[in-house]
């Protein structure tokens, strides 16, 4: 199980030494979550920051766009930093030509399917992508808890990609803690997004570490 902190949770004003703390606590990924008030109801940052933060660690960016026309915005945040770009398959960009720009600046390419959305959904770009992140909360907001019943939606999205992309990635968010890592561990998800769990604790090596025996 690979754990990406979100930095959603961290503290905004000393992201740099944020990153560094959890980068030495075993970070696998660094989470970012990118909104726009408008997509979801909150504002949180954009390429900017993310690029200013960038020199902090080596580790991948995972940076989770949820923003309504990601499409427009896909050379910004590669250039600054992106490893991993996932975007909305509700978004108002066509997601065959998102995922093909994303991939065009050597980005790993990922889709992110809401609660009310099915994992068919996701089901004609598979072959094209490096991870699907299957929220388990709705998006917007950090803190809130786990919906279990989103589960079996990893379970849909293996199962297909078996035949065409069998390496595929399937990252979970929202909710991720010590009572909740197991169930996504037994689904089959591979990469957990972590916020309030490794952030809001006194020692997030030991949180990281926790999370990942968990899953043994």
């Amino acid at each position: 199980m690979l754990i990406a902190p979100s930095l959603l949770s961290s503290d905004f004003s000393a992201m740099g030494r944020e990153i560094i703390k959890i980068d030495k606590a075993g970070a696998d990924l660094m989470h970012l979550d990118v909104m726009d008030g408008h997509f979801v109801p909150n504002i949180t940052f954009g390429a900017p920051v993310i690029k200013a933060i960038r020199p902090f660690t080596k580790k991948p960016f995972d940076v989770h766009l949820m923003i309504s026309e990601p499409l427009r915005y896909i050379e910004d945040f590669a250039k600054a930093g992106a490893d991993i770009i996932t975007f909305h398959i509700e978004s108002d960009s066509d997601a065959q030509k998102t995922i093909d720009k994303i991939s065009s600046f050597g980005v790993k390419p990922g889709l992110v399917i809401k609660p009310d959305t099915p994992a068919q959904a996701v089901f004609p770009y598979l072959k094209d992508l490096y991870m699907v992140l299957v929220m388990t909360v709705e998006p917007g907001f950090g803190g809130q808890s786990f919906m279990a019943d989103m589960l079996p939606k990893v379970k849909e999205i293996k199962e297909k990609a078996k035949t065409v992309n069998p390496h595929l990635l399937i990252e979970v968010d929202g909710g991720i803690g010590e009572n909740t890592i197991k169930q996504a561990y037994e689904a089959g998800v591979d990469v957990c997004v972590a916020g309030t769990a490794v952030f809001k604790t006194d020692d997030p090596s030991q949180a990281i570490s926790s999370l990942k025996a968990l899953c043994n």
